[in-house]
């Protein structure tokens, strides 16, 4: 019986990696969204795709909420027209609650925030990569699965 216990603590202890974290992605902001960025053509990209800091005057806009506490984010959007194309990196403080932030801008981000066009609220992306969030709003499909996927293999 105790090995069977014993058994049954290592399995757990393994599927749950001992209770580490995530490893943090490594480089700036603008390195990471380049990377991020690296699988989408030319062709696939808004026009006057341009990056943009996050900050306390701009964070509603861009992540939809200024309730939650973050070191740096930056946003990519067209600087032209009426694109549905966001993407925003947010790194966040250490020891913060990552899922309740991903939860908050989930929540919180409006999916039709341009004029005229907009992505469908369960296309809406928020994942994390250690303390890394990213919010992809992106209307084409392909190009949303490739920046998503870019992201998972930072």
């Amino acid at each position: 019986m105790k090995k069977i216990s014993l058994f049954l603590i290592i399995c757990l202890l393994l599927v749950t990696g001992c209770g580490k974290k995530a490893k943090n992605v490594e480089g700036t902001l603008e390195e990471l969204m380049t990377k991020v960025y690296a699988s989408v053509s030319d062709e696939e990209k808004p026009m006057m795709l341009t990056n943009t800091e996050v900050n306390n005057e701009n964070i509603e806009y861009y992540l939809g909420t200024a309730d939650i506490e973050y070191k740096e984010a930056l946003a990519s959007e067209s600087a032209v027209g009426s694109i549905a194309h966001s993407v925003v990196l947010l790194r966040t403080k250490d020891n913060a609650d990552i899922e309740a932030i991903k939860t908050k801008i989930k929540e919180s981000i409006n999916p039709r925030k341009w004029v005229c066009v907009g992505v469908e609220e369960k296309d809406v992306i928020v994942e994390n990569k250690g303390d890394l969030v990213v919010l992809i709003l992106v209307e084409n499909s392909a190009t949303r699965e490739k920046l998503e996927e870019s992201f998972k293999n930072l």
